[in-house]
């Protein structure tokens, strides 16, 4: 099935007034909230259910919602020549719906006012609300903020993604350790989605490539005898804050070709009647599938696939609905490639213009090149994705053959530029050679974009320098960065309402949408009463957090401790590990009587492992197992703790990041391209100490030298450390300190009903080369511990330091990068929006 013309239509006057329905006011809230009860529902206030109250409530914020989307469709296709952006990302960690979207129609109030009067407490049904399971880490939360400043900065903007039916997984944290649920988000459907099954798109799969002749004697193909699945789009609203923009982020679901053998199921085979479904809808069924096996490897690719194929179909849709000039397409749409999951769209665009458009080979090219733009988001080698040429070429075999002859054509060019220089050719390669050739998807997307660019100042260098340097050297205009950011809608304004009350009470609400206004807080840095003002709040989100973890995981924290927080992917490169090794240093300075005036300190650290990196998952369990230590040993129990909530996600960051005092950002320099939990942390009122590594750098840069805590090797001594040959006995022999607790460790202090059970991790340490440097930097991280300890026990000096990282946190905000995309790549203007 393609989309017809039809499905973009908006009727003439769709939106020109206000439906009575669709009021801001408290009686209007009412009056919509009990009719949702009455008939979407079909029950009476009395006998609804927790779940019927949310969906009512849900319901009647979408009513709203649906009046500016309808009206932001009629004003993007009012206008012919209106450019629109379309960002495909495989992750959108957009996090509960309700509450932002409160937010962004400034309507918080009056909905919390009209259910007081009804009897209802907003804040529980919020509770209510399943977290979207569409994404996993920063990759996915940065798109979900950069849709946010799309629709507030009022540009024409579509989000892309797939809708996974169990996300990634629900952690339990049992016995210490990991254990994976399946995270079954959509068990009660989701209110904010509109299925627009008259939209389905046909996905080709397998199959083989026809070669024929067209009426004038050229050369084309054809892709034929296929296995269809087919691509089911669901349409989320995305609203800006204060304006009529709603966007729209729209998420593929697989459907099979054929539903249902009614032979099979007569004879009955009941499973063999229904096995094309269930294979066929296994596509969308989870977020990352594990890819440790062949078929596992090829789920992921027809999901990355189906991305791509859909989401170019409504694109090509959309634009052949107003125009029939190909040559026009880079003019009136940018498409933004989130990292290289949907790098595929390259040959994918060009197999529809020439095998279904006809256009040749140039003109094709030009047009792809032209449209597609990659954003890079790692440093690692080994995490720049490659595909088997076996599996791509059995699975998309016309996509193999115009790869190929991508690659053929680029490695012309590397000639010319380069004659002779076959070890470069071999470098630069789209395909890599070997016992198993395998194409790499970064040198695909790099190959067939018009811009390439990095997320923060240090990756991007680090891209042009090492990563990427000889891409770069080729086509230096393509390189460029744009530092991320992140929303302050949700990350201040909605996660942390007492601190953005506090805020606007100073200095305006102007921050809310010009986050550089906070820099006017600077002058009341050193107001005393401003000050004690701004610890109420803190004391007021520990407390909160506190009292969300006793209740909800039975956690004990002491609110009165210094709040030490990282929360993050768990990765041996993110050094979780180096953190525990300080917690285990202070517990033993505490037993040994030589913490002296060390603060009270809750860690807190959080986050979900691969369910198949092993040693991701130890460290969990290391953590758990020191924390365990810990609060049943009465001589430390009120002085230190170590806590590791379950579930980290957006829900859970609203709460931690308001009252964390102190974020560990503590990567080996040169492996974080950007971190954005860095920057909501600062946001938030947290100090940071950090490597310089990634956006560090750069907060750093805006905060000033003195209200940060910066230590460890930068990523050029990392470079000269290997370079000289990086030993890390040197290092456990060089320090007594950290060699009694590695040996606490090895010695089943923390494990002694399983013998040797964190072993694994320290042969990393000690035997396997300690690739991301942990004990080469945990004498200085050790020593700005110390530093943090003395900063904290001046209650006047912390607080001034807290309000200066708020205040000049402005250049953080996804405002401020999706302008720069705007101006610099996708070349978009804004587009009012009008009731």
């Amino acid at each position: 099935m393609s989309t017809s013309k039809t499905m973009i239509k908006v009727e003439p006057g769709a939106a020109q007034s206000r439906d009575p329905r669709c009021g801001h006011d408290v009686e209007a809230l009412k009056q919509s909230f009990l009719n949702h009860i009455a008939f979407t529902r079909a029950k009476v206030p009395g006998y609804s259910t927790p779940q019927d109250r949310f969906v009512a409530l849900a319901m009647t914020v979408r009513d709203r919602l649906i009046e500016r989307w309808i009206a932001t469709r009629k004003a993007y296709y009012g206008q012919q020549g209106t450019k629109r952006v379309y960002y495909l990302s495989l992750e959108f960690l957009i996090g509960r719906t309700l509450g932002n979207s409160l937010v962004n129609l400034e309507m918080y109030e009056e909905c919390y006012q009209a259910l007081f009067e009804l009897g209802y407490d907003l804040e529980e049904i919020r509770e209510l609300e399943e977290e979207a399971g569409l994404g996993n880490g920063g990759l996915g939360r940065l798109a979900a903020c950069f849709l946010d400043s799309m629709a507030t900065l009022e540009l024409p903007g579509y989000g892309y993604g797939i809708r996974y039916d169990y996300g990634m997984f629900h952690q339990r944290i049992r016995d210490g350790q990991q254990v994976e649920e399946p995270d079954d988000w959509l068990r009660c459907g989701s209110p904010w989605e509109i299925a627009r099954p008259e939209d389905t798109f046909r996905v080709q799969l397998y199959g083989r490539v026809e070669p024929y002749e067209d009426a004038q004697g050229n050369e084309k193909f054809r892709w034929v005898d296929t296995r269809d699945v087919l691509a089911l789009p669901y349409d989320v609203p995305v609203p800006g804050y204060r304006n009529n923009t709603v966007n729209t982020l729209r998420l593929f679901s697989t459907k099979s070709t054929n539903e249902f053998d009614l032979t099979y199921f007569n004879h009955g085979d009941y499973l063999r009647a229904c096995e094309d479904k269930a294979l066929t809808e296994n596509i969308t069924k989870v977020l990352y599938p594990k890819d440790d096996f062949d078929e596992g490897r090829a789920l992921r690719l027809k999901q990355e696939y189906l991305l791509v194929s859909a989401s170019l179909q409504d694109i090509l849709a959309r634009f052949t609905s107003q125009h029939d000039d190909w040559s026009q397409l880079p003019e009136l749409a940018a498409i933004q490639l989130n990292d290289t999951h949907p790098a595929l769209a390259i040959p994918e665009l060009m197999r529809l213009l020439m095998d279904h458009e006809g256009l040749g080979w140039d003109e094709a090219w030009d047009i792809t090149v032209r449209t597609f733009a990659y954003t890079n988001h790692t440093v690692l080698p080994e995490a720049l994705e490659k595909w088997s040429v076996w599996l791509l070429g059995n699975l998309l075999p016309r996509h193999m053959e115009i790869i190929y002859a991508i690659n053929w054509r680029f490695l012309e060019e590397v000639a010319r530029h380069y004659p002779g220089d076959n070890a470069r050719m071999e470098r630069m390669s789209v395909i890599e050679e070997g016992d198993e050739p395998r194409v790499r998807m970064a040198h695909l997307a790099i190959v067939g974009s018009h811009s390439v660019n990095g997320v923060s100042a240090l990756h991007t260098q680090i891209l042009k320098d090492r990563v990427l340097r000889e891409f770069y050297e080729f086509y230096p205009d393509r390189f460029n960065n744009k530092t991320n950011g992140v929303t302050p809608r949700r990350w201040l304004k909605k996660a942390n309402s007492p601190l953005a009350f506090l805020i606007s009470e100073a200095i305006g609400d102007g921050w809310v949408t010009d986050l550089d206004r906070l820099r006017e807080l600077a002058p009341l840095a050193d107001d005393a009463e401003f000050q004690a003002r701004w610890r109420e709040v803190k004391q007021l989100n520990k407390e909160r957090l506190a009292g969300y973890l006793k209740q909800t995981q039975g956690l004990v924290l002491n609110p009165e401790h210094l709040f030490d927080c990282q929360v993050k992917r768990i990765h041996e490169y993110k050094r979780q590990l180096l953190n525990i090794l300080h917690v285990i240093t202070l517990y033993n300075r505490i037993k040994q009587g030589r913490a002296g005036d060390a603060a009270p300190r809750m860690v807190l650290l959080a986050g979900k492992a691969a369910p198949a990196y092993y040693l991701a998952k130890l460290i969990i369990r290391l953590a758990t197992a020191v924390g365990d230590v810990l609060r049943n040993d009465p001589e430390v129990a009120g002085r230190l703790q170590l806590v590791f909530p379950e579930n980290y996600g957006v829900s859970l960051a609203e709460s931690i990041i308001p009252a964390a005092e102190l974020s560990e950002q503590i990567s080996m320099a040169g492996m974080e391209a950007s971190g954005t939990g860095n920057m909501k942390f600062a946001l938030n009122g947290a100090l940071t100490i950090g490597t310089l590594d990634g956006a560090n750098v750069e907060i750093k840069e805006e905060v000033g030298d003195e209200n940060i805590f910066i230590f460890g090797m930068t990523a050029e001594e990392v470079e000269a450390q290997w370079a000289a040959g990086y030993d890390p006995w040197h290092f456990y022999h060089g320090d007594p300190e950290l060699q009694t607790a590695i040996e606490q460790i090895a010695h089943n202090r923390f494990s002694q009903d399983e013998p040797g059970l964190f072993q694994p991790l320290l042969d990393r340490l000690l035997h396997q080369g300690d690739q991301y440097m942990v004990l080469a930097d945990y004498a200085a991280y050790i020593r700005c511990q110390e530093e943090v300890n003395r900063a904290y026990r001046d209650r006047s000096q912390w607080t001034r330091m807290s309000i200066l990282n708020t205040a000049y946190s402005g250049k953080f905000s996804s405002d401020r990068t999706i302008r720069e995309y705007a101006e610099e790549i996708w070349n978009v203007k804004p587009v009012p929006v009008k009731l």
